[in-house]
Parts: structure tokens; C-alpha cells; sequence
């Protein structure tokens, strides 16, 4: 008999850390698939850790006869930054494992009968607006607007996202047996900001790393121009979101994929809150032409009002609290040891 639970990939990343401490305490069994293995204060939290990459089918169809997954949070991903150096890899991690684990969950879903819930994190990286100008006169931007991506990550994501919708909604619609067996939600999430974790492979990590490094007491060079201006969000809300749009009743959600943000100040203005936190800190500017260039083709803000009015979203931390009640006094401690 197939053993019950949810799975997590990618469960060793930076949101996996949260998405596991907070699905542990709701005492359902939780397996995760990793290319690398957990860290110790991850691993006594989940009932079975699978090393091994998504893009791996032998290892998948092992998972799919051993458990009875109904719901899967599917984070694994092959970053920003890292995919543009690596396109090929990018695209065998981000669509065609994303397509092997939309094909384990449809599968789990008609092994069992009922629909499988897939939780996909896209990303502001799916927009592409042609130039500053026209950034700075789009506003707040809608999911449905300027979703002409520059980077392989953000090509990758908006493929994914339009996967997602096929199988939850015209699963081999030509076929006479066949019914769709994935509920497939996301969210496209703006720049995180971790106090636990180390950012890795982001575009957008300028923000969290600043962060990291005056807390380290560390001269941090930031790599875009001090005008530069996307949403971020504190990894809680980002946690939260997940979670949250996990337990909507499918009827409420008219849209499969939506905007998140919390807020979005200019890297100027977060150096000089960041400076005023950590006086001793050295926070100077030395732009990344290329990673500029990609950072000037994201939204400044996004439209999030279809996640506030389908599922509640309200991200509980705006910037000064992400920065007093979240990132400081866990990131100081941390840096101190």
C-alpha cells in the first residue's frame, strides 16, 4: 500500500527552508526530491528525502510507486543569473523537469482518482518591457501585459506557467478517456529576501546580499544603479503565499497564475536604510551592465489585486518591518556567531 504525503523539489533552496518548517507542524508526511542533500536541521523534519535530480523519469516513477502524493509544491529550478550562463541546462532543469513532474502529478492524480494540487513558483522574470522609458510609464503591471522575457529563466517560467494551465485545464483534450488530474496554481513571485539563507543565483539578489553584508560587517559592492527599482517581498510572506493559495477552494481562483508584491523601494533608497541600520557598513555602487540591463526590463511594481480579491493575499511585512522585525535581529545574531 502506497504511503500517503506531500512532496516538495528543491526543498534545500531558500524557500524550501520555510516551506518544510512550516508544512512540518501540520503533521503530514513530507517527501522531498533534491539534487543535493539536506541540510541537519531540514532532514528530521520530512518522513523520506529523495537525492536526485526532476529531469531523473526511473527516479520519479520509483517515487510515484512508493507514494500516494496529492499535493506537490515543485520549487527546483536552475536560477536567473546561472541560467544565462548555462541556457541548455537551464531549459532541462526549468521546463523539461517541470513538464516530468506536471506528468507525475497527473499520473498520481488518476492513480487515486482525484486531482492533484501543483504549486508552481514563477517569477517577475516572465515580463519584459523594451525599454526604461516604458517602465517607468507602465505603472503597476498585470499579469497579462509586457510578457515578452529577455532571459532564459524568465522564457522558462512563462512556458511553465502556460504548462501548468494545459494540464490542469486540456489534458489531452482529443482524447475521449483522458480528464485532467493537476490543479496547477503559481505565483510569480518578485525579488525574496531571506534572513536565514544566502542568496544564490539571482538577478535580483543585490537586495538581500546588501543586507547579508552590512550585517557582516562586509563592503558590498551593488551591482545595479541606485535607481533601480523592482517588488520584493520578505521570504514569510513569500512562505505564507504558497500556502495560502494552497487551500483555496479551485471555484474562487479565476486565473491559474498571479502577481505578488509587498514593496519596492529603489537600491538608493535601501542602501541609505540599510547604511542607517549598520552605520559602519560600506555599501558602494559599481553597476553590472548586462545584469542591469536584464533588472531594466522588470516591472517596477506589479498588479497583485487579482491574489488580493481570488485568495486574500496581504503580505503581513512592508519594509520597514521586513527590516526590524524580520531581517535584522535574525540576520545580526547569525553574523555575530
Amino acid at each position: 500500500m502506497r504511503k500517503p504525503g506531500i512532496l516538495i523539489t528543491g526543498a534545500g533552496g531558500e524557500i524550501g527552508h520555510g516551506l518544510v518548517a512550516r508544512l512540518a507542524g501540520a503533521g503530514r508526511p513530507i517527501i522531498t526530491l533534491d539534487v543535493s542533500a539536506l541540510d541537519g536541521a531540514l532532514a528530521p523534519l520530512v518522513s523520506r528525502e529523495f537525492t536526485g535530480s526532476i529531469t531523473d523519469a526511473s527516479l520519479l516513477d520509483r517515487m510515484l510507486a512508493e507514494f500516494e502524493v496529492d499535493r506537490v509544491f515543485h520549487l527546483a529550478a536552475l536560477l536567473s543569473t546561472r541560467s544565462e550562463f548555462a541556457p541548455i541546462s537551464a531549459h532541462e532543469v526549468n521546463v523539461d523537469g517541470t513538464l516530468r513532474m506536471l506528468e507525475f502529478a497527473q499520473r498520481q492524480g488518476e492513480s487515486h482518482g482525484r486531482p492533484v494540487l501543483f504549486v508552481y513558483p514563477s517569477s517577475i522574470a516572465a515580463y519584459g518591457l523594451p525599454d526604461l522609458a516604458t517602465k517607468r510609464r507602465a505603472g503597476r503591471v498585470t499579469e497579462d501585459e509586457y510578457l515578452q522575457p529577455t532571459t532564459m529563466y524568465g522564457c522558462n517560467k512563462l512556458y511553465c506557467e502556460q504548462l501548468g494551465r494545459y494540464y490542469s485545464r486540456h489534458y489531452k483534450q482529443l482524447s475521449a478517456g483522458a480528464a485532467p488530474r493537476v490543479d496547477f496554481r503559481s505565483v510569480r513571485f518578485p525579488g525574496l529576501i531571506s534572513a536565514v539563507t544566502v542568496p544564490s543565483g539571482g538577478t535580483s539578489d543585490y537586495a538581500p546580499e546588501m543586507i547579508h553584508a552590512a550585517a557582516r560587517g562586509a563592503a558590498y559592492e551593488c551591482f545595479v544603479r541606485p535607481d533601480t527599482t523592482i517588488p520584493l517581498m520578505a521570504m514569510p510572506d513569500a512562505i505564507e503565499a504558497l500556502l495560502r493559495l494552497a487551500e483555496v477552494p479551485r471555484p474562487q481562483l479565476q486565473r491559474t497564475a498571479y502577481n505578488l508584491a509587498a514593496f519596492n523601494p529603489s537600491a538608493g533608497e535601501l542602501r541609505d536604510l540599510v547604511v542607517g541600520l549598520f552605520p559602519q557598513a560600506s555599501v558602494a555602487f559599481r553597476v553590472d551592465a548586462k545584469r542591469q540591463g536584464i533588472l531594466d526590463t522588470w516591472p517596477m511594481d506589479v498588479d497583485d489585486s487579482a491574489a488580493r480579491r481570488d485568495w486574500g493575499f496581504a503580505p503581513a511585512y512592508g519594509l520597514q518591518r521586513a527590516l526590524h522585525e524580520y531581517l535584522i535581529p535574525t540576520i545580526v545574531p547569525r553574523g555575530r556567531g
